[in-house]
């Protein structure tokens, strides 16, 4: 992979902010995928909504924040079994300066969020054709 369009996983080294709300936090799992002219990043976030997504990109860190409802009143439920554990997904990665920052689109479908993360036109390879003389 070009060191220039390299994105790498910085949880370590990221300040995280502070919670104003109390419960769990998951580290989304991930793919990353590099293409001739974008990177894809697919993040799961089961239970998120997209309106309750956040994405961020701010000197070179990209940001994701899935802020997920409880399903049901915790303290008033009598669960029998409780297994499933609810809360907010965060991860950020530290994104290469050959990511074209303004073309970043983002996607959401089934708990999957999709992120498309462009080249640079420099960085795009391209097939140059030749002409007969």
């Amino acid at each position: 992979m070009d060191n220039d369009t390299t994105i790498e996983k910085r949880e370590s080294e990221v300040v995280q902010a502070e919670r104003t709300r109390s419960g769990r936090v998951y580290r989304p799992n991930v793919d990353i995928v590099e293409q001739n002219d974008e990177l894809l990043l697919q993040a799961d976030l089961p239970g998120a909504k997209a309106e309750n997504i956040d994405i961020n990109l701010e000197n070179g860190v990209l940001s994701i924040h899935a802020r997920v409802r409880p399903r049901r009143d915790e303290d008033a439920t009598p669960y029998l079994t409780h297994e499933y554990g609810v809360g907010d997904f965060s991860r950020s990665f530290q994104v290469g300066e050959g990511i074209d920052a303004d073309r970043i689109e983002a996607e959401f479908t089934d708990g999957v969020l999709t992120l498309h993360l462009p080249k640079s036109e420099a960085l795009v390879p391209r097939k140059i054709s030749v002409k007969r003389a």
